[in-house]
């Protein structure tokens, strides 16, 4: 009897993890594979505070977006007296994307403008390259942005002026962008952009070509906001920049954003604060002359709704 006890325990202590772990083989081996998927909402809006993301606008859907920025809140040019920047406007920018598949999407916009270059029509093109997927095969998104803007203020008489054009050809801006992206998990997303910018004409001694870098990030703090930022590195001549400065009296600086995002339904808005005066890529890249250590920093907000045209979604 004790012998049999011996076999069945002796059975039990080798034989039953043996036995488990054949199981776990075979269910393994029988497993069926999931099924890859793309990562969805890395972020929520089609642009952060002043850069681009990864979103595009679906097929047959159409966003509407409104961008505002007010004066300085602090420094000399805020205060009070402006009621903290405001009572001033130094940029608004209204504009519409369509989406003409679920990957490329088309724009419209027109801007405001900083500074003395005014009166700013945009058209613009985006299209998801790559997508993230759920398996990492793909760990990033790619999407490739490119505008081109047309400033309709008069031409200036004063030939050192930035808006001194001689002809149709010198309104001209294009710009082109690479945003790689990445959702880490569902509460953090994170994405790099190089930027090249063309100015057609620019004011002695300024350069044409600009390349600049950008980073950005979304935190979600609760289930409809999130904590969202931007920063953008301009890669300027040294010595331009600096005859630049020394002729005009202003400074250069790079341009940093950050703000809340809240997702209300059918809307997307941001409150945010930034130092760069313009909205338009072809202006807070190239000209951001204001700095957040000088209180040169302001209000601003955008508003974004989506609309559908398909009638299956529709209903």
């Amino acid at each position: 009897m004790k012998h049999h006890l011996k076999s069945l325990l002796y059975l039990f202590i080798f034989g039953f993890p043996s036995f488990v772990f054949a199981q776990d083989s075979l269910e393994n081996a029988l497993e069926i594979p999931k099924e890859k998927s793309n990562v969805k909402a890395t972020f929520k809006a089609t642009k952060l505070i002043n850069i681009q993301t990864n979103e595009t606008i679906y097929k047959n859907e159409m966003d509407f977006r409104v961008d505002h920025r007010f004066g300085d809140i602090a420094g000399n040019g805020g205060g009070i007296k402006n009621f903290f920047g405001l009572d001033q406007s130094t940029d608004i920018r209204i504009g519409f994307e369509y989406g003409i598949s679920d990957k490329l999407s088309v724009g419209l916009a027109r801007a405001k403008g900083a500074g003395i270059v005014t009166q700013l029509y945009e058209g613009n093109l985006k299209y998801r390259l790559l997508e993230q997927t759920t398996d990492d095969k793909i760990p990033v998104a790619v999407t490739l942005f490119g505008s081109s803007t047309i400033a309709a203020v008069k031409a200036s008489t004063d030939p050192t002026a930035a808006n001194a054009y001689r002809n149709f050809q010198d309104r001209l801006v294009y710009v082109l962008q690479g945003v790689i992206a990445r959702k880490f998990n569902s509460n953090f997303s994170m994405l790099i952009m190089p930027s090249y910018v063309h100015r057609n004409f620019t004011v002695f001694g300024d350069e044409n070509d600009l390349f600049a870098l950008s980073v950005g990030g979304r935190i979600k703090i609760t289930k409809r906001m999130a904590f969202v930022a931007d920063y953008t590195f301009p890669f300027r001549n040294k010595g331009k920049k600096a005859y630049l400065e020394n002729t005009s009296g202003n400074q250069y600086y790079n341009t940093l954003g950050a703000g809340l995002e809240f997702e209300t339904g059918g809307h997307i808005f941001h409150l945010n604060f930034t130092n760069a005066t313009a909205i338009q890529e072809s202006q807070f890249i190239t000209d951001t002359n204001t700095s957040w250590l000088k209180g040169q920093y302001r209000w601003g907000f955008s508003i974004a709704r989506r609309f559908s045209f398909d009638k299956k979604k529709a209903k």
